[in-house]
């Protein structure tokens, strides 16, 4: 049959002389699109309808291509069909059923692809009537909630997940689908929790529920109270939060897996992410560019859980056996598309299997590492908008969780120990390795023993991305780009982050045995950043902000350190590195001098800066004389670092430092309204792609048809 046989439904020709024949679905498709009604001459016409197989395309093209007046006279048939879709899914024969859910499908797509401009209102009174819209969508909402808590078959189950998708993502702009009104008056919320509470149903369907639910959240958020929010932050169910956890876990798990093979991992942590964040953010050269397509629409959902319901905070801990999935490919079944990595849901052999026997060799997991491990994958390559947005999204998430009382405790507990890998970006002069005697250690700290830091590639503005923190420093490469902002907010996050961990620590006097010469230097690489590239960055962005934060979690060492730094050889070793890395320091008090002291835009952030680097100008002003003395007395052309922290202990009794009042104090996450465009923007690009990806027609009709004739 030629395609346009094909789409126009009809049969094949039987000889070149007679005219093709139409399927009798499509010939019911056009009484339905004339003025009369189609049961006028057939009181048997919607039974008969729903016994036929659903052509989709056919339907659809039919309603984008009815012309302005056509709508008008064929509204009622329009209504009618609507309103017999959902009696039907009401019928015992599951064929009916079948197909009223796919034509409701195409219904909904169709209308809307028709009437791109119109109102809400008007896509509302074409699909049902407007008069009649409440109690169609009551009906309908109330039997595919029966459908999805009943006993049915799970092949309806996931047909009716496709087609809630299909109608939540209808629009661009989910918030501008006014149909969802009737979505958030009609709850499906307990529904969802049910699929996910289950491991049966969870593990078919669950990760259909968890991006539902994560788009349904971000339904008009920020104009009105969404139902769909506030029960999600009051759920405290612990089977049900730890479904959404395992559905959230295996996804990224499986992406995971399927990025080891094509790049070596690094060990490291919590914190090692963190700083390599800051200071590993200028990626060079790399032997090859690997194109990984990020999953957002299970970051969103995770995020949404960590922020909204602090009951979640605790899925993030729960240990279990790690999983190493088969690296075979599997076949696809005929119901499930073939879609990019990023984009599709976990293995069913996964979500069906949550425990695993337990070895004595296996390593430990949990959802944090495995998040982790996802952000370090993400945060290697972000030179456009799509995955800067998704690291940005993984930084968030960190915030979120740095600022959790529980979720702090459980970093830092030196009792929940795990072996961690993060992925690092290839470099032309380094081989792969993969490290196989990582140590175990809390997940806030770092694992290396060997100091140092890349420095990685910048953007025209600010960092690109963040790898690991390793041994050796790069050149920096400026390449024009065109999201430099984006970069500057992914930056200052990170640095944000690493401070409120510090005041975590100060505040309960946690002594991490962490190398904190690799955050000392990644700092400092970040400053070298900022002012090689002055003149590029201040033409777009206030860099003082950066600078700050930079300086104060510096301040921050010096004013507290006693409390949460290992050793006094730890504390040593900082006035080390800030009297060996001076001229940096003594480079951005000149640059912020400068600029304090003309009048422009940024003569009072400069200020600040100049005002926080009092106590780093005042280590370097007393330590350098004292430095300079002990190797002229000793006739010593250069110090050893050994002779220079000799100097450093002999001398810290006559040091004067400033008292710096609200360094362990910071602004907590907030939403709104700081990010309310980012999610905005993230949510239309999940939405496009979810709309992209449900496509009822790779649900094979035939497999579905078959399944049900069996059982009829």
């Amino acid at each position: 049959m030629s395609q346009v046989e094909k789409k126009a439904g009809l049969l094949r020709r039987t000889s070149s002389s007679k005219k093709p024949l139409k399927e009798k679905v499509v010939l019911m498709y056009d009484e339905i699109f004339a003025k009369e009604d189609p049961a006028k001459n057939n009181p048997r016409f919607w039974d008969e309808l729903f016994l036929m197989k659903v052509n989709l395309e056919y339907l659809e093209t039919k309603l984008e291509t009815v012309d302005g007046e056509e709508v008008q006279k064929i509204q009622d048939n329009i209504n009618s069909l609507f309103h017999h879709c959902v009696q039907a899914l009401g019928e015992e024969h599951q064929i009916k059923v079948v197909n009223a859910l796919q034509t409701l499908c195409a219904l909904f797509r169709g209308v809307h692809q028709k009437n791109k401009s119109a109102s809400g209102f008007d896509i509302i009174n074409m699909l049902m009537g407007f008069d009649k819209a409440e109690q169609r969508m009551k009906d309908l909402m109330e039997r595919l909630d029966s459908l999805l808590c009943g006993e049915g078959s799970e092949s309806l189950k996931s047909l009716c997940l496709k087609l809630l998708l299909c109608l939540v993502t209808v629009t661009d702009n989910i918030s501008q689908n006014t149909i969802l009104e009737y979505v958030m008056i009609n709850s499906i919320f307990e529904a969802i929790l049910q699929i996910l509470s289950d491991v049966s149903s969870r593990g078919q369907h669950g990760y259909d529920a968890v991006v539902l639910l994560a788009l349904l959240v971000n339904y008009r958020k920020y104009e009105s109270v969404n139902p769909y929010i506030v029960k999600l932050s009051i759920v405290d169910d612990e089977p049900t939060l730890d479904g959404m956890g395992m559905v959230v876990h295996h996804a990224l798990t499986e992406y995971n897996r399927q990025y080891k093979d094509k790049e070596e991992e690094n060990q490291g942590g919590f914190f090692s992410t963190l700083t390599s964040m800051v200071g590993s953010m200028f990626i060079a050269d790399a032997d090859e560019k690997l194109s990984v397509q990020t999953n957002e629409a299970i970051l969103l959902a995770l995020y949404e859980a960590v922020h909204l319901n602090r009951n979640f905070i605790t899925v993030l801990a729960q240990s279990h056996p790690e999983m190493d999935i088969p690296t075979t490919p599997t076949t696809p079944t005929p119901t499930t598309p073939t879609t990019p990595l990023g984009t599709t849901p976990p293995s069913l052999d996964m979500m069906n299997n949550p425990e695993l026997p337990l070895d004595p060799n296996l390593q430990t997991s949990n959802l944090l590492i495995t998040f982790l491990k996802y952000a370090s994958i993400v945060m290697q390559d972000t030179k456009d908008e799509h995955r800067l947005n998704s690291a940005r999204l993984c930084l968030i998430i960190l915030t979120c969780i740095a600022e959790d009382q529980y979720a702090d405790a459980f970093l830092h507990d030196d009792n929940m120990n795990f072996r961690v890998n993060l992925h690092r970006m290839p470099m032309r002069h380094r081989k792969k390795a993969v490290d196989k005697n990582i140590p175990s250690r809390p997940l806030v700290c770092s694992s290396r023993s060997d100091g140092g830091v890349y420095c990685h590639s910048y953007d025209e503005g600010f960092p690109n991305g963040f790898i690991l923190v390793r041994t050796h420093t790069y050149h920096t490469h400026i390449t024009p780009k065109s999201h430099p902002q984006n970069n500057g907010i992914t930056a200052m996050r990170c640095v944000q982050i690493i401070h409120k961990l510090l005041c975590y620590q100060k505040k309960c006097r946690i002594r991490l045995h962490y190398t904190w010469r690799e955050l000392w230097s990644a700092l400092i690489n970040l400053l070298k950043f900022l002012l090689s590239n002055e003149t590029t960055l201040l033409a777009k962005h206030n860099i003082f902000h950066l600078a700050l934060l930079v300086v104060n979690l510096f301040n921050m060492f010096i004013t507290y350190g006693d409390t949460f730094l290992p050793t006094s050889n730890s504390y040593d070793e900082l006035y080390y590195e800030i009297v060996r890395m001076h001229q940096v320091f003594d480079n951005l008090y000149c640059m912020v001098l400068r600029v304090s002291t003309n009048t422009g835009q940024w003569k009072e952030p400069a200020s600040k800066v100049t005002h926080a680097l009092v106590n780093v100008r005042a280590i370097v002003n007393h330590f350098n004389p004292k430095i300079e003395s002990y190797a002229s007395v000793n006739h010593i052309s250069q110090l050893s670092e050994e002779q220079v922290l000799e100097v450093v202990r002999s001398n810290y009794d006559t040091l004067t430092l400033k008292l710096q009042d609200g360094l362990d104090q910071f602004e907590r996450y907030s939403e709104q309204p700081k990010e309310a465009a980012f999610f905005k923007e993230l949510v239309r690009s999940i939405s496009l792609n979810v709309r992209k990806n449900v496509s009822l027609n790779t649900l094979s009709q035939d497999v579905l048809l078959k399944e049900f004739s069996t059982i009829s």
